[in-house]
C-alpha cells in the first residue's frame, strides 16, 4: 500500500530523490503546509492577540494529541519549546543540589552529550556514562541525582531496557529520570501511563511526528522541579502564579516554559495529527507499514559486509562495518539520501516510501564502482 498522496509537495519538489533518512529529517506531509499557512494567517489576522489563540486552542490541541499518543493521564503536564536542549538546561537548573551527579548512557545524542561534557568540564555537574546495558544496574547504586537515557539510541537503534526499574528509582528529591524519546515518539507505540508520575519525557516534531523544527515538548511529572532556575516569562502565564510573591510558576508542565518563540511548528504538528487521524494512521499502523518495508530491505540482503545493530523497535536500520563510509558515498552520488555516523550506515523508513522505493535502493546498493 502507498501513502505517497499525503506527501505530494515534498516528493514533487525533488522528483529524482530517493529519501531514506526519515530518522534524520522526515519529509513533511502536505498537511504541514496547511498548518504553516494557518499560523501565518493567525498572525496576520490576530496580530498581538494571536497568543490568546495559541495558548487557548493551539497548545491545548497539541497537548491532547501527545497525551493520547503516550497514554499520559494529564495533558497539562506537557510544555513546548523550540528544541529539547532548552528543556535539558531547565531540568538541570531545577535540580535541588549544587553539583548534580548525572548518569547517562554512552550513546546519547549531541544535544545532551555536548552540553553535559561542557558542564562536567566546568564543574557544574559530575558526569558518569556507561553502556546502555549497564545503565539500570549502575543507577541502582543510588549515587546519582539525574539519570538520562534515550528511549531508542540515535546512532545504533538500540532500545532502552529496564525502563520500569529505572522509573522506580525516581523521586522528587532525586534521582530524576529523563527519557529522550526523539527516536521513539511516533516511531513505536509508547505507553507511559505506568511511569508518568516518575519520569520526564522529551521529544519533538522533527523526526517521526513529521512536523519539522520548532515543535519540541516535555512531559514533566508533578512535583518534580517546581521552580526551574533557568526560566522564561511564559512559565508564569497563569493567574494564580502571577499572584505569588517573588518569582511565580505555573503549577503544571508550563513551569518549564521559556519565552517568546515561533509557534508555527505546533500548528504543523496539529495539522499532521489531524490528517493521520482522518486516515486511520496511528503509530501502530505507520510502524506496520515501515516494518514491512524494513523486512523487504533486509530480505534482499544488500549489505553482506555490514553487521545489523538496530533492534526491531527502531524505525531505522543501522549497519556497521568498515565499508559503510564508501557505501554511503556511492548511494549519495546516485541520489539516495541515507545517513552515516562513523562506521554506521543508517537507513530510515517512513510513510512516503513504498515497495518500489525499497527495490530501487537495493538495486543502487548492489551496484559497484
Amino acid at each position: 500500500m502507498s501513502f505517497k498522496h499525503l506527501f505530494c509537495r515534498a516528493l514533487s519538489a525533488a522528483p529524482g530523490r530517493l529519501h531514506f533518512a526519515a530518522h534524520s529529517h522526515h519529509l513533511w506531509p502536505d498537511a504541514s503546509f496547511a498548518g504553516h499557512i494557518e499560523a501565518w494567517e493567525d498572525a496576520a489576522r490576530l496580530a498581538d492577540h494571536k497568543w490568546d489563540r495559541v495558548f487557548g486552542e493551539v497548545f491545548p490541541e497539541a497537548q491532547q494529541h501527545i497525551a493520547r499518543e503516550l497514554a499520559l493521564p494529564d495533558p497539562a503536564s506537557i510544555a513546548f519549546s523550540p528544541n529539547t536542549h532548552d528543556f535539558l538546561v531547565r531540568i538541570v537548573s531545577a535540580l535541588p543540589m549544587e553539583r548534580p551527579r548525572v548518569l547517562a548512557s554512552d550513546g546519547e545524542f549531541h544535544s545532551f552529550r555536548r552540553q553535559s561534557l561542557r558542564w562536567h568540564e566546568a564543574g557544574r555537574i559530575e558526569l558518569t556514562t556507561v553502556p546502555l546495558e549497564r545503565l539500570a544496574q549502575t543507577a541502582a547504586s543510588g549515587d546519582f541525582d539525574l539519570i538520562f537515557a534515550s528511549q531508542v539510541q540515535f546512532n545504533s537503534g538500540r532500545v532502552l531496557p529496564d525502563l520500569p526499574d529505572l522509573a522506580a528509582l525516581s523521586r522528587p528529591e532525586g534521582p530524576w529520570l529523563v527519557i529522550d524519546g526523539y527516536h521513539g515518539f511516533m516511531a513505536t507505540p509508547t505507553d507511559l501511563s505506568g511511569i508518568a508520575d516518575r519520569a520526564f519525557y522529551l521529544s519533538g516534531g522533527y523526526k517521526y511526528a513529521m512536523a519539522g523544527e520548532g515543535a519540541c515538548f516535555l512531559h514533566a511529572p508533578p512535583g518534580f522541579g517546581p521552580r526551574p532556575e533557568v526560566t522564561g516569562w511564559y512559565a508564569a502565564f497563569d493567574d494564580l502564579a502571577a499572584r505569588q510573591s517573588g518569582v511565580g510558576y505555573a503549577p503544571d508542565g508550563r513551569r518549564f516554559l521559556g519565552s517568546t518563540f515561533d509557534p508555527s511548528g505546533i500548528y504543523r504538528f496539529n495539522a499532521v495529527r489531524r490528517v493521520l487521524d482522518d486516515q486511520g494512521l496511528d503509530t501502530a499502523a505507520i510502524s506496520a507499514h515501515c516494518d514491512r518495508l524494513k523486512q523487504r530491505f533486509l530480505d534482499a540482503a544488500p549489505f553482506p559486509g555490514l553487521s545489523l545493530l538496530s533492534q526491531p523497535e527502531a524505525r531505522f536500520l543501522a549497519f556497521q562495518g568498515a565499508e559503510a563510509p564508501a557505501l554511503y558515498e556511492r548511494l549519495t552520488a546516485r541520489g539516495a539520501v541515507t545517513d552515516l555516523r562513523g562506521d554506521v550506515l543508517r537507513i530510515g523508513f517512513g510513510l512516503y516510501q513504498d515497495d518500489a522505493d525499497v527495490d530501487a535502493l537495493v538495486a543502487l546498493a548492489r551496484q559497484t564502482g
